[in-house]
């Protein structure tokens, strides 16, 4: 038998269609009929594929029973027959041009290969996926420091990384122009670092950690829950039967920061196998660059590890299990600042402790492969304490997530369906003190103000349907109802639509809507580091938004190498929003629901273009066009902080055998708005009758260089961020005194401490 060989898509989802060229043969050569079978248990394999190889667009799947029909080619000599099916060997079998018979074809389970080294590079932007998906690959991670999460996407440009405060460190992502808050981030497609953790969460993943990363522009799917709006980040963490033996990373920069890791990993039986995930880093050296009295990024400690483990039973059970913890401590502020004698300094502390867990275990069906069920686990406790000046913030999050996942196909695999149950509970229990009390409130209501408690059950059910003709057209439709015990029954339909124009011509449709409920403390933490009063009504309701979008993607070649060019528009419009509004008083954040008869929304085009130049030299540039906007004060205003324009650029070069790789990346950031500082306090934009004026930062330019020498299991890399060394002046308003009313650390758009050096190695042991 010869092996088969062709587009793996097809194999995987056992489809093609028979085209019109097969159909119009001539009547006198009979068509071959036949059935595909299971050789263990003579199972029928319903979806398998039958092919002629002398015509390899003619083709057809096998029904319910196994069986198949085909048109013989025009030929009149012997031709080649290909069976393939997912999970099985591909089988070749010579049908002579007078051979009437039936034919039965018993197919043999595969067996593990082994390891397949792919020196061609994928796509970055996937031709199979039915969303707009971008990948991100663990060589691309090793383009840039990446010690955590937050650095993984320096060489990315779909997501814009900010610094919420030039404080306490903290960042987030950005999609689509909106807050990472609205992105779904899940870890191993299961949700994650969500809630209280939000500030701080993109810390929490080290590089070293992460075999890839899938980021998804517009609605995913219904399976992983309801809450993303504007798309959906994926980290997929290295697994325990492919992952090194031995990793070890280490990193310094001028700074003083140090990060080690570690990561373990082996097979304890042909079963089973483990990987052990270590990660540590400390900033210990108190720096103040731009001599404002304030430290340029704050002390911190981090001690994180994550255990992953693997069973497969071989008959079908694959389960997975993983247990993670993690302790932190930061201190920021002014230079004179200590967290044991705070004195008379302002500073920032935060002290987190975080344990997770998660359980997946799954059954395939013997000889249908297309069919299972699964069981997904997971549970999170996520407790911190912190101080910004005066101000405290505690808070405690336990959460527990269940859902139950049955797949399988109607007929054949060209029509596949998954139907679920799922629970999510949520326990919030926050505590922020401002640090004033006022004589004339009651304890009662001092209590109420200061703690904000909040208990969520959500019982749901879900189906999805997804059609592939195997030519040309994929359709995925889902459906969720859950019902939540704060804000009862909640519908989330969702669509996606791929079709393939051309061969390598791709349009994309995405329509549908995101439901979640807000953490406004949490989700405004840099606000904290300002003298702006928090006011927060005490009705908010959940949020709720439509995202409609598409994109082009195409694939050619330039001067015979691979090029693709991809453009995509998202547009998200919020039935309900909770509005952080800072422009209608500068001295107060005022937290509500969106005004009766506003908007918000969010407008997002983006066109990239990736090209291999020459033999080794790969080269990709994008630019962004957003528009996000919300009514602030009866008054329709760009959404503080977000640049309008943006440009992307990024030079890769790799010797032979990568012993030599070196990257250079440039961003572009267009004027972005800013909200009023605090020190305006005359300005009153609600009752000012005349349109609000806004200040704007300027546009800037940042360049970031690595190169890494490779030797056989040992890798040394040295780079540089902002390489021109740009910095925000007077990053911080009221630097000098940070008690007072014109104190503000959040109107960050900058660099705050300049060029960054650093130097690493990597030592691997597959």
């Amino acid at each position: 038998m010869q092996s088969f060989v062709g587009r793996p898509w097809v194999a995987v989802l056992g489809l093609v269609l028979s085209s019109p060229a097969a159909l119009a043969q001539s009547a006198a050569i009979a068509p071959v009929q036949g059935q595909v079978l299971d050789a263990a248990g003579s199972a029928p394999l319903p979806g398998a594929v039958v092919r002629w190889q002398e015509a390899a667009s003619a083709g057809t799947t096998t029904d319910a029973n196994g069986k198949f029909t085909l048109v013989r080619p025009a030929r009149g000599e012997a031709s080649h027959l290909i069976i393939n099916f997912l999970g099985y060997k591909a089988d070749t079998l010579t049908v002579a041009a007078t051979d009437q018979a039936f034919v039965r074809v018993s197919l043999r389970r595969t067996v593990e290969l082994g390891e397949v080294k792919v020196e061609e590079r994928a796509p970055a932007y996937s031709s199979l996926t039915p969303t707009n998906t971008q990948i991100i690959t663990s060589r691309d991670l090793t383009k840039s420091a990446c010690c955590n999460l937050a650095e993984s996407f320096e060489t990315n440009a779909a997501v814009e990384v900010s610094t919420t405060d030039a404080v306490s460190g903290a960042k987030q992502i950005q999609l689509l122009g909106l807050d990472g808050a609205y992105s779904l981030l899940t870890v191993d497609n299961l949700p994650a670092l969500r809630g209280l953790a939000t500030p701080y969460r993109l810390s929490y993943l080290s590089g070293t950690w992460i075999e890839g990363i899938d980021i998804i522009k517009g609605m995913g799917s219904v399976v992983n829950g309801y809450e993303s709006i504007s798309g959906q980040v994926n980290v997929r963490l290295k697994e325990p039967e492919k992952a090194e033996r031995l990793l070890f990373n280490a990193y310094g920069n001028d700074l003083g920061k140090f990060d080690l890791n570690l990561n373990l990993a082996t097979p304890l039986s042909t079963k089973l196998s483990t990987a052990l995930l270590l990660h540590s880093d400390h900033l210990g050296r108190r720096v103040d660059r731009n001599k404002d009295g304030f430290l340029d990024l704050p002390l911190a400690t981090q001690y994180n590890l994550f255990n992953k483990w693997k069973y497969k039973s071989g008959t079908g059970i694959v389960s997975e299990v993983g247990l993670g913890a993690l302790r932190e401590t930061r201190e920021g502020g002014q230079v004179e600042f200590r967290r044991d004698a705070p004195g008379p300094y302002y500073g920032t502390t935060l002290t987190t402790d975080r344990y997770t867990g998660f359980a997946k275990t799954s059954y395939t069906w013997p000889g249908r492969p297309y069919q299972s069920l699964g069981l997904l686990l997971s549970g999170t406790s996520h407790a911190f304490d912190s101080r910004y000046g005066i101000r405290t913030y505690d808070g405690t999050q336990r959460t527990g997530l269940a859902t139950l996942l049955f797949q399988s196909v109607l007929g054949t695999t060209a029509h596949t369906y998954r139907l679920g149950l799922s629970y999510l509970h949520d326990n919030y229990q926050e505590v922020y003190k401002d640090g004033y009390t006022y004589a004339s409130e009651p304890e009662a209501v001092r209590y109420q103000r200061e703690h904000r408690n909040r208990y969520e059950r959500v019982p749901g059910g879900f189906a999805e349907y997804t059609y592939q003709n195997a030519r040309n057209l994929t359709l995925v439709g889902g459906l969720r109802l859950d019902h939540h015990n704060l804000y009862g029954w909640v519908l989330t339909p969702r669509l996606n639509v791929k079709y393939d124009v051309l061969t390598n011509t791709v349009l994309r449709l995405a329509a549908g809507t995101g439901f979640r409920t807000a953490n406004p403390i949490a989700e405004n933490a840099g606000m904290l580091v300002s003298s702006r009063e928090f006011a927060i009504s005490n009705n908010l309701r959940p949020e709720r938004a439509w995202n409609v979008g598409g994109s082009f993607t195409q694939y050619f070649t330039l001067a015979g190498r691979p090029a693709t060019f991809v453009a995509d528009y998202y547009h998200t419009e919020f039935q309900n929003q909770v509005v952080a509004d800072a422009y209608t008083l500068p001295t107060l954040l005022q937290i509500g629901n969106l005004e009766p008869g506003g908007r918000s929304f969010s407008r997002s085009f983006q066109a990239e273009v990736q090209v291999e130049l020459l033999k080794g030299l790969q080269a990709k540039a994008a630019y962004k066009y957003l528009d996000v906007q919300t009514t602030y004060g009866g008054e329709l205003l760009p959404k503080a902080l977000t640049p309008q324009h943006r440009l992307f650029a990024n030079l890769g070069y790799a010797t032979a055998f990568d012993k030599w790789r070196g990257d250079l990346t440039t961003q572009w950031f267009g004027q972005r708005p800013l909200a009023h500082n605090p020190a305006m306090s005359g300005h009153t934009h609600g009752t000012d009758p005349t349109p609000l004026t806004l200040n704007y930062a300027p546009r800037y330019a940042l360049l970031n260089a690595q190169v890494t020498r490779a030797f056989k299991r040992l890798e040394v890399y040295v780079g540089v961020e902002n390489l021109t060394n740009y910095r925000q002046p007077d990053a911080i308003a009221g630097a000098a005194a940070p008690f007072g009313p014109t104190f503000d650390a959040a109107m960050i758009w900058g660099p705050t401490y300049g060029r960054l050096t650093y130097a690493g190695l990597r030592f691997t042991i597959e």
